[in-house]
């Protein structure tokens, strides 16, 4: 796998010259041997002259296995070669530094360290002005020490992969750095290195790199680092039982939680750039474990996060409950997701809909089959899982007579599914889609002339008299008003007014009234119709937010005459909700809805508004990448 590295060396060089003090894993010396004897024989044979040049097929790719590269271990390269390639120039230092021979990438960041000097020098010593510049120069060299702690990784490693050994590389060069200038660590161990060499010079190669590793602390500190890369990508390793250096390799570290997903820093940054204050956190580990991932200077903080931690609230619930910043609450779930300890998820609630994902591994042989029925004693992890087999919600599988502990049993086991990948969330986007239904127009009057008593069976002068209709086909209008037109109310005011004047002149108190329930309704009617009037043209100033053929689909939904319906569609509309960019929780979040209000103005405005379920692309992408 190309996560893993070939190897680690550490290469020194100071005014003795240059030297490879440690590599790991580290191959018997017989094997590089075995390389370069078929080429010593070769040479020794007598040239055939009459011998045909074998041209091999450009066009063809060689088939022939990696010299240097045998069981995942580094070979076929010399000490000397590597020491000579890795004592990088002070020009080169304090940078990235990057090397591909064949197919062996070598990544490093070379650190230039100022010695400590055990003794001052006598000042007497220099007063020869011959020598004076050569002692000075000596005296530079000795005062300046190149470490460069080099990884050899496969050629075909990703650009990510390759950015985060040069990381730990940095890391590493400045941690013994801060060492050398404390207490000359590096100096003792380098010293403990070099001595170990020159003493067993007789021994092979693998007896002098298995010796130093029982002395030197650094050497050890090395090889475990080596060791927890290739399993499971976390490192924590402690230098000169002071300085605490961890580090997170996520495309191996990621892995541990479901194979063969190969997930990039990249996208896990891609990730936490979506975090919202409405998600929720669910944790992959125990709480013991935890304190692995970060330094002890941090682990106050985590621990008020952890017992803080709930699946079923949010992280805004969490640094409530927790007396933590809501940014703090972001750090720290962002570094637990980096470090493969937990997996970002909307709150647990019976209104979630999950289903089961794609790649999960429910095969019979699965091991997750017996790690549930172990969680869950007399459960069966494929007859639970089954109920996710079509998106459900968490709802549905409950009903209100079961008894508080079964729900409780049914949360745990979703919450144990998704912590091994098998079930994904489902959201709910809106796109809003008017249909240039015109045809559907057309058929809708075509279907009213068949009617009787249509404005079509009418002559023009019936038409125009309001007792035959005229005024229902003003409210089927593309333009109706929230208020029924009192067209047949008229006759009526005129009768009560011809009445009037007939009592007028016999019973006078009766005229007084009849005069006064007059003006009582005429006064009713006026209010109405004022209401109506700006309600119309209320209803017209919202609907300018949208184009003619949009407009047009918005009139013909009898939800459209409601003022405070129209105007939530149009301010949801205005802030671009409606572009399946936005899923409903996040909605609910930012402009304080009610899952059932905004349900509702969905429902109401179904013939314009588009809905769908699918996972979340800023979550799934995580680990949907292999």
């Amino acid at each position: 796998m190309e996560v893993n590295p070939l190897a680690v060396i550490l290469v020194y060089f100071d005014s003795k010259g240059d030297r490879l003090l440690y590599r790991y894993p580290y191959q018997p010396l017989g094997q590089t041997l075995k390389l370069e004897e078929p080429h010593e024989e070769q040479s020794n044979k007598k040239r055939n002259p009459f011998a045909v040049a074998n041209t091999d097929d450009l066009l063809q790719t060689p088939t022939h296995q990696n010299p240097n590269q045998g069981q995942g271990q580094l070979q076929g390269f010399a000490d000397d070669v590597l020491s000579a390639l890795f004592a990088v120039k002070p020009q080169l230092c304090n940078q990235k530094f990057e090397l591909k021979l064949n197919d062996v990438r070598f990544v490093s960041h070379p650190t230039l360290i100022s010695v400590v000097p055990a003794a001052t020098p006598n000042p007497a010593s220099n007063q020869a002005t011959s020598s004076g510049t050569a002692s000075t120069v000596a005296v530079v060299k000795k005062q300046q020490m190149l470490i460069n702690i080099v990884f050899a990784l496969h050629a075909q490693a990703s650009y990510s992969i390759v950015k985060c050994y040069h990381e730990l590389s940095k890391r590493l060069g400045l941690a013994l750095k801060f060492e050398e200038q404390r207490s000359g660590y590096l100096t003792e161990q380098t010293a403990y290195m070099a001595r170990t060499h020159d003493e067993q010079q007789q021994q092979p190669l693998e007896k002098i790199f298995e010796l130093i590793a029982e002395r030197c602390s650094l050497a050890q500190a090395l090889k475990s680092i080596c060791n927890d890369l290739c399993t499971t990508g976390l490192l924590s390793t402690t230098l000169n039982q002071n300085l605490t250096l961890t580090f997170c390799l996520p495309a191996k570290a990621h892995q541990l939680h479901k194979k063969g997903s190969m997930v990039d820093p990249e996208t896990i940054d891609r990730c936490l750039r979506a975090l919202k204050p409405y998600h929720g956190m669910l944790l992959l580990v125990d709480f013991a474990e935890l304190l692995d991932c970060v330094p002890p200077t941090g682990a106050r903080m985590l621990w008020q996060l952890v017992d803080a931690y709930n699946p079923l609230i949010s992280l805004q619930s969490m640094a409530s409950n927790a007396d933590l910043s809501i940014e703090h609450v972001y750090k720290l779930v962002s570094h637990l997701v980096y470090w493969a300890k937990a997996t970002i998820i909307y709150p647990l609630c019976e209104t979630n809909v999950y289903v089961i994902a794609p790649d999960a591994p429910l095969h019979t042989k699965s091991h997750l089959v017996e790690k549930f029925s172990t969680r869950f004693a007399g459960m069966s992890l494929f007859e639970v899982i089954s109920d996710f087999s079509l998106p459900t919600s968490i709802g549905h599988l409950t009903t209100p007579l079961q008894q508080p502990a079964r729900q409780g049993i049914l949360a745990q086991m979703v919450l144990w599914m998704l912590q091994h990948h098998l079930l994904m969330q489902l959201h709910t986007y809106v796109q809003f889609m008017p249909s240039d239904d015109d045809e559907f127009g057309d058929s809708a009057s075509c279907t009213q002339t068949q009617m009787p008593g249509s404005c079509d069976n009418l002559t023009e002068e019936e038409q125009d008299d309001p007792q035959h209709g005229g005024g229902s086909m003003l409210s089927m209008s593309s333009q109706p008003l929230p208020m029924p037109v009192n067209n047949h109310r008229r006759p009526l005011t005129e009768d009560h007014d011809s009445l009037a004047s007939d009592n007028i002149a016999v019973q006078p108190s009766s005229s007084h009234k009849s005069n006064f329930s007059m003006t009582a309704s005429l006064s009713t009617d006026n209010c109405d119709s004022l209401d109506s009037m700006e309600d119309e043209q209320k209803l017209k100033e919202l609907l300018q937010v949208f184009n003619d053929a949009d407009r047009a689909a918005i009139r013909r939904i009898p939800a459209s005459l409601n003022v405070d319906d129209l105007s939530l569609l149009v301010k949801l509309y205005q802030m671009g909700y409606f572009k399946s960019e936005h899923h409903l929780e996040e909605i609910m979040y930012f402009e304080n809805l009610r899952r059932s209000q905004l349900l509702q103005l969905l429902d109401k405005f179904r013939d314009v508004l588009i809905i769908y379920e699918t996972e979340d692309p800023a979550i799934a992408s995580m680990y949907n990448n292999k």
